[in-house]
């Protein structure tokens, strides 16, 4: 009888983790489709909320072992990540607070990195390095001397 139950609510935590998983990725894609339609200067911030949002998903897809689903929403956090690069890069604007977004991801990422199986590390492990080019891209062009 306990086995049963214990079988249960293992269930019922899976299913539910499931559709909380899929109700912040729903969330997500929400914020990036509103960060297409939103004018140049406000694209970095919502894409960095839909990729922080994305790395909350990430870790608790990995936590829970579903390893490839993690991995595809890792690849979305990247693309919404360099989105946001590219969006501060070519507007100038909120250029330091996505640079500071970043390197907050990419230290959870690392931390995320030391708590998974050996062969599941390389690919945080490459967009943890893909988030820090995209840093060091930000903050060459924080501090780079413009010609007038």
């Amino acid at each position: 009888m306990i086995r049963i139950w214990g079988v249960v609510f293992l269930a019922v935590i899976t299913g539910s983790t499931i559709s909380i998983a899929a109700a912040e990725t729903s969330a997500s894609s929400d914020i990036a489709k509103q960060a297409q339609a939103a004018p140049l200067d406000h694209q970095p911030e919502l894409y960095m909320r839909a990729a922080v949002a994305e790395l909350k998903v990430a870790t608790k897809l990995y936590n829970d072992g579903q390893v490839d689903d993690a991995r595809n929403i890792l690849n979305e956090l990247v693309t919404h990540s360099e989105k946001a690069a590219a969006a501060a890069t070519k507007s100038r604007k909120r250029v330091k607070n996505t640079e500071i977004d970043l390197r907050k991801m990419s230290e959870k990422l690392r931390d995320l990195k030391r708590t998974l199986n050996f062969e599941d590390q390389p690919p945080v492990q490459a967009a943890t390095d893909h988030l820090e080019d995209l840093r060091t891209n930000l903050l060459a062009l924080m501090f780079s001397k413009e010609k007038k």
